[in-house]
């Protein structure tokens, strides 16, 4: 049977969900990582498994971010599985479009167990019919991407050190944490950053809202020698006031994190005078609504970064680089957080090749999933 009347036969046929399960597991890092406001030492993950009556089994995932989107693992828990899972079970996954809809009224925000349930209907609705997770959305529009390596250690000797490593690896792309150190120590690290690393890497900070204005002005007025491509959310997100007046006092582009979860958020950066954003699938709700956001972003005129949340596993990993090369533009890179993980729990583990990372070409996510290291690290 040729392969297109293979997928519309498999296509007739629902795909009732028979299960749906939540659970919670904390993936150790491979070493913590410190940035404004918060210490990383454990990755607290919510993963979601949804299995058809067939027994195919789709997966999701989302990191806990209470201080970005006010998920905590616990409540991601309690949120698929006294909300979410009722409104799935039982249905057919090829309707998972209304799926969606029905799941945002249901619950509002928790927007990363919305996205963990949504993913993971994508996956099983992919792997029954055959097809890539971007192919359900209308396909890709490059077949690679240039992953982006977050740099945040206690000295410079040791950022020095770790973006060479990373560039004997195909890396050349970094993103220097600041908001954290004085200022003038930042300054310093990201010139020497420069200074090490030579003119064709790309190089750009992250403050995660952790400078106030004085300080953030102070960083761009002496920044100027690192050649930084942008500086990420130097202000608190709710600072808009702030944002548009940082943004005519430099030429370096400010792009925003913490402070997008919708397209109304958008709209306001935007007006504010934002070059970029950073686009993640547990801010906005799931596959569908960041690709709409990616549109939005591309229509005003604004560079993307799609990021995954500190640190999924190759599970998540997988999903934001599937839609890394389905946006418009991805010019401001794609942060992979698989690989700041001491042990995975989905292979293949995504790799780079000539300094650019391809998504798994399977059907779904393109991923499998061990889920004897699910359980491994599964918590109560």
């Amino acid at each position: 049977m040729p392969l297109d009347d293979a997928i519309a036969a498999r296509l007739g046929r629902p795909i009732k969900i028979r299960s749906v399960e939540a659970i919670a597991v904390a993936l150790p890092l491979t070493k913590p990582m410190k940035m404004a406001g918060v210490e990383i030492r454990t990755a607290d993950n919510l993963v979601v498994r949804i299995e058809a009556e067939d027994g195919t089994c789709g997966w999701g995932e989302a990191a806990s971010a209470p201080t970005m989107t006010g998920d905590t693992l616990p409540a991601m828990v309690a949120a698929v599985r006294d909300v979410l899972a009722p409104v799935v079970k039982g249905q057919d996954g090829r309707g998972r479009a209304k799926l969606v809809q029905k799941m945002a009224h249901a619950l509002h925000a928790n927007t990363g167990a919305r996205s963990a349930v949504e993913t993971a209907l994508d996956d099983l609705v992919g792997r029954t019919l055959g097809v890539t997770f971007a192919d359900l959305h209308g396909g890709a529009v490059r077949d690679a991407v240039e992953p982006m390596w977050l740099i945040g250690n206690p000295t410079v000797e040791e950022d020095i050190a770790e973006a060479k490593a990373r560039m004997a690896d195909g890396y050349a792309f970094f993103k220097l944490k600041v908001g954290v150190k004085r200022v003038e120590q930042e300054i310093d690290t990201a010139i020497a950053m420069r200074k090490a690393v030579g003119p064709d890497v790309t190089l750009c900070a992250d403050a995660n809202g952790g400078f106030d204005y004085p300080r953030a002005a102070k960083f761009l007025a002496g920044v100027a020698p690192a050649g930084l491509a942008f500086l990420e959310q130097p202000l608190p997100p709710e600072n808009l006031a702030g944002l548009a007046r940082l943004v005519r006092s430099t030429a370096l582009p400010l792009g925003a994190d913490e402070g997008i979860h919708s397209l109304a958020d958008i709209e306001a950066h935007a007006a504010a005078g934002a070059g970029g954003l950073s686009l993640k699938l547990i801010k906005l709700g799931g596959p569908a609504a960041t690709l709409r956001a990616a549109a939005l972003a591309a229509h005003r005129g604004l560079s993307i970064n799609l990021a995954a949340k500190v640190s999924e596993s190759s599970l998540g990993s997988a999903g934001t680089l599937h839609l890394a090369t389905m946006v418009p533009a991805a010019d401001w890179g794609v942060s992979l957080t698989h690989v700041y993980l001491a042990e995975d729990i989905a292979k293949p583990v995504l790799r780079i090749v000539d300094g650019k990372v391809k998504p798994p070409l399977g059907p779904g996510l393109g991923v499998e999933v061990d889920e004897a290291a699910v359980r491994k690290f599964a918590v109560t």
